[in-house]
C-alpha cells in the first residue's frame, strides 16, 4: 500500500486504540447491555430523574460504541478497495479510496476527541482564571495576552464568552482576570491548560530591545449547576466588597459593588465584578467559589486515580506546561504532550485545539511524553 494510505491507516488505527482503551472496551460492551437491560424495566420512570440520567448515560455509550465500529468497518472496506484497486491498476480508484481514508481519518480524530470529552463535568461551562506572574509590567501584558487567547479561542468554537473580573496592571496588562465560557463542552476542552505558560519575546518595555521571559498562570474550572451540592459553610469564608476597577469615563463604577470571597480552609479565592449590582456580583462569586471547591475535588479523585498530585506550583521556571517563543524564532511547543505550532499568532488567535486534543489524548494513555523546553 503507497505510503500516504499506509499513514493515515495508522493514524486511524492509533485513534481507535485510544477509543477502546478510554471506553474499556469488553467492560463497555456489558455495561450497554446492562443498561439496555434497565432501560426495558416499566418502573424505571417512577423516578423522572434517574431514568433520565440512565438514559443519557445509555445513549452516549451506545453512541461511542457504533461510532468506533464504524470506523473499523470503514477502514477495513476502505483497505480492501485500494489493495483491489492497486492489484488492478486502477489509479483512479486508487486514488478515490486514499481520499476516503484521508476523510476516515478526520473523522477518527474527532470521535476520539469528543469521546474523551465524557468525563463527570466535562459538558458544563467553564471558568478561565488567568493571573500574573511575577515581572510587574511584562507579566500583566503576557497576562492579557492569555485572556485574549482564550477569548478568541471561546468565540471561535461558538461559546459564549463573558469577562467576569479583570483587575488592571499599573502601567498595561492585567494583574488577574476570570473569563466564563458558556457552551457544551467548554470545560472538557479547557480543563488541560490549567498551568504556567511562558512567553519569550522582545519586550516593547524595554528600551535596549533586550529578550525578556515572563510567566502567567491559568487556572481552569466548571460551572456547576444546582445538581450538584457542594457545602460550604459561610463561618469558614471572609466576603470583602470593593470598587470596581475600569477603563474610566462614563463606566467606572463608583460604589463599592464588586465581591471577592476568600474560602479560608482551602485558600482559595474568587471575585465579581462585571455587575452593577453588589448582589449579583455576590450571587456570581458563590458560584464561583462552589465551581472551584467541586474542580479540585475533581482534581483529588482524578490524582488518586493516576497517582499524580496535581496542584497549583509556583508561576516561573520549570512549571511551565507550554512554551510561546516570539523571539528570535517563532515556535509554540507544549511541555507535557510535544505539540507544537510555528506559527504563534495563529495561536494566540486562539488556534488552541491541537494542543488540548493532544493533552486530552495523554489523560488517557498516562504516557509522558519527553520533551525539552525551548530556549
Amino acid at each position: 500500500m503507497r505510503a500516504e494510505a499506509q499513514n493515515h491507516v495508522d493514524k486511524i488505527q492509533q485513534a481507535l486504540a485510544l477509543l477502546r482503551r478510554f471506553l474499556d472496551w469488553d467492560r463497555a460492551l456489558q455495561k450497554l447491555d446492562q443498561l439496555n437491560h434497565r432501560a426495558e424495566d416499566p418502573t424505571l420512570w417512577n423516578d423522572p430523574r434517574a431514568a433520565q440520567e440512565l438514559m443519557r448515560e445509555r445513549r452516549k455509550l451506545d453512541e461511542a460504541i457504533t461510532a468506533t465500529r464504524k470506523i473499523e468497518a470503514d477502514l477495513a472496506g476502505t483497505v480492501e478497495l485500494i489493495e483491489l484497486a492497486e492489484a488492478e491498476g486502477d489509479e483512479a480508484l486508487a486514488e478515490e479510496g486514499v481520499a476516503a481514508l484521508a476523510e476516515l481519518a478526520a473523522k477518527a480524530e474527532h470521535d476520539k476527541v469528543e469521546a474523551l470529552l465524557s468525563g463527570e463535568a466535562d459538558g458544563l461551562n467553564s471558568f478561565i482564571e488567568i493571573n500574573s506572574g511575577a515581572g510587574g509590567t511584562e507579566s500583566q501584558d503576557w497576562a492579557e495576552m492569555l485572556q485574549r487567547m482564550y477569548m478568541r479561542w471561546g468565540e471561535r468554537r461558538g461559546f459564549k464568552v463573558e469577562l467576569i473580573d479583570y483587575n488592571a496592571g499599573e502601567q498595561a496588562g492585567i494583574k488577574s482576570a476570570t473569563i466564563l465560557l458558556k457552551g457544551d463542552g467548554a470545560f472538557g476542552w479547557a480543563k488541560t491548560e490549567s498551568g504556567v505558560h511562558r512567553l519569550v519575546r522582545i519586550s516593547p518595555y524595554d528600551s535596549a530591545a533586550r529578550r525578556h521571559t515572563s510567566f502567567s498562570s491559568v487556572w481552569v474550572y466548571p460551572e456547576i449547576d444546582d445538581s450538584i451540592e457542594i457545602d460550604i459553610k459561610e463561618s469558614d469564608c471572609r466576603i470583602d466588597t470593593y470598587r470596581a476597577s475600569g477603563a474610566g469615563g462614563q463606566h467606572i463604577n463608583t460604589t463599592d459593588s464588586a465581591v471577592r470571597i476568600t474560602h479560608i480552609p482551602s485558600g482559595i479565592v474568587v471575585a465579581c465584578q462585571s455587575e452593577r449590582s453588589q448582589h449579583k456580583n455576590r450571587a456570581t462569586a458563590w458560584k464561583m467559589l462552589r465551581a472551584r471547591l467541586y474542580e479540585a475535588e475533581l482534581a483529588r479523585r482524578e490524582a488518586e486515580a493516576n497517582a499524580v498530585n496535581a496542584t497549583k506550583t509556583d508561576i516561573g521556571w520549570g512549571h511551565q506546561i507550554r512554551s510561546y517563543v516570539l523571539q528570535p524564532y517563532q515556535l509554540v511547543k507544549d511541555l507535557r504532550t510535544g505539540v507544537t505550532s510555528t506559527s504563534p499568532q495563529d495561536v494566540l488567535d486562539g488556534e488552541l485545539d491541537p494542543f488540548m486534543a493532544a493533552a486530552l489524548s495523554q489523560r488517557v494513555t498516562g504516557e509522558k511524553a519527553d520533551v525539552e523546553d525551548v530556549d
